[in-house]
């Protein structure tokens, strides 16, 4: 076998850094590219805000703190003892639980209670209650037990008698009685409902901590107590019968059961709530629909001028960290307002397309896919994912993420096609202006829609109704 170089010309396409950084920020959000961007302004420092001479003006004509560095000097030599180990015991003494109620300070050197009232978890909002308690420390201990057992929802995950074999190995002669009265105690604390083993439970504590001349009270407390899935299966024949009640008084007891809060424990400790920036906003100009970015939500960089001008200085002296951070830093310029670009000319090219939403509504959301837009825009499908996702434009009609306007069609009649969020507003329209009495079954909203040229199958409406989270129409009918 004869051996030989050949030579051959071809081409592939390479993913460079730069592209990679491209894509990379298109994908992101606005939350996460301002993020993103904080850390490579901290790495780089060719890079920077464009308002930064603004704050470092304003900051230069305050005086600062005269006390800061005296201050840190304090924090630094604050001497800390160390704590010894402590061996387990048993229960909670009176000390320890003094110390807890006293944990922060005196509220003159800090702001502790102002903190923790309104950011409070579960556990600590009831161990607060608990300390000032007229409780004997055996019952405080217990009912301390219990609290560590509740789930975020108020509700005791575990059985009292796996809690009492747990809770025998650390109190000596524990009897059955006493978690009883300590979940007792439990349940006669804020908010009311909490410490309930079941739904039915949580109810009828709400209900039992009502006045007594409250309306339908004792018909409410009945029906939570025994009777909750007749309630929810709406099967008011039966429900009237056994109650021996009429069609008023079983409405007043829905009405008022209605009223309370299933989960007391789900307000506490609840997780920080998520703003969403518009990268786009929509507005109707001259009888048009015009697209125009977020000014707010755009980043404005640049290249700083005293490292620059250093670096074009003494580029013959080295500095080619200086240079590649440079470089890196123009590339970052570029690929931000490239990636807002590119949200523009989608979001125009879905509002070109989707203008009888943003005049009509739902009902006149017409089918898209995001090859079209694709299309419209030259560019490929998964970079018109990336845009779609996490993205939201501002509309007279609400805020919407882009990913929205896009959906799925369903046949017609007359040969056309109707969105499938169409198909869902119609849906939506069509039980609200139902009657109570004869709620529509899903082949009867199947046939309302066949009426209106709107082609489609009793299973495909019962799974947009569900998306709607939209009950039956058994759990739809009035009491």
């Amino acid at each position: 076998m004869k051996h030989s170089l050949q030579l051959k010309l071809g081409q592939h396409l390479t993913l460079t850094p730069q592209l990679q950084q491209s894509i990379r920020l298109l994908q992101l959000s606005t939350l996460e590219l301002n993020q993103e961007l904080e850390q490579i302004l901290q790495d780089n420092p060719l890079l920077e805000r464009e308002d930064e001479d603004e704050d470092e003006a304003s900051y230069a004509t305050t005086d600062a703190p005269a006390h800061t560095a005296e201050a840190e000097t304090q924090s630094t030599e604050t001497p800390q003892t160390e704590k010894p180990e402590s061996e387990p015991t048993t229960a909670l003494d009176d000390a320890d639980w003094n110390d807890y109620s006293s944990a922060g300070g005196d509220d003159e050197d800090n702001d502790y209670a102002q903190g923790s009232v309104s950011g409070a978890t579960l556990r600590e909002h009831l161990l607060n209650q608990l300390i000032v308690s007229p409780l004997t420390l055996r019952d405080r201990t217990l009912v301390a037990a219990l609290i560590d057992d509740l789930d975020d929802s108020g509700f005791l995950t575990q059985p009292l008698a796996d809690i009492t074999a747990s809770l025998q190995t650390e109190l000596e002669e524990l009897e059955p009685e006493e978690v009883d009265t300590a979940l007792k105690h439990l349940q006669n604390m804020d908010p009311t409902g909490v410490g309930a083993r079941n739904l039915a439970e949580c109810l009828t504590l709400q209900l039992r901590a009502l006045p007594s001349d409250t309306p339908a009270r004792d018909a409410a407390m009945r029906l939570t107590a025994h009777y909750l899935d007749l309630l929810a299966a709406r099967d008011v024949g039966k429900l009237k019968k056994i109650l021996g009640i009429d069609d008023a008084i079983l409405r007043a007891a829905r009405t008022l059961i209605l009223s309370l809060n299933p989960r007391p424990g789900a307000a506490f400790g609840a997780d920080e709530t998520h703003y969403v920036i518009p990268d786009v906003y929509v507005r109707k100009v001259k009888g048009m629909w015009i697209a125009s970015l977020n000014a707010d939500a755009m980043p404005k960089l640049r290249v700083n001028r005293v490292y620059a001008d250093i670096l074009a200085r003494h580029r013959e002296n080295g500095g080619s960290q200086l240079a590649s951070q440079l470089q890196e830093a123009r590339w970052l310029i570029k690929n931000v307002q490239q990636r807002f670009d590119t949200i523009l000319r989608v979001s125009q090219a879905i509002v070109d397309r989707q203008k009888h939403f943003f005049e009509h509504g739902e009902v006149a959301m017409r089918p898209l896919v995001l090859r079209e837009i694709a299309d419209a825009v030259e560019l490929h499908e998964s970079t018109i994912s990336r845009v779609t996702t996490q993205k939201y434009m501002m509309t007279p009609r609400g805020l919407y993420e882009l990913k929205y306007f896009f959906g799925s069609h369903v046949s017609t009649d007359n040969g056309g096609a109707c969105s499938s969020t169409a198909i869902r507003a119609l849906i939506k329209q069509l039980v609200a202006a139902e009657s109570g009495k004869k709620p529509l079954s899903d082949g009867q909203l199947a046939e309302v829609l066949g009426q209106q040229g709107i082609v489609v199958a009793r299973r495909t409406v019962a799974k947009y109704r569900e998306s709607l989270q939209i009950p039956p129409a058994n759990m739809r009918r009035a009491l």
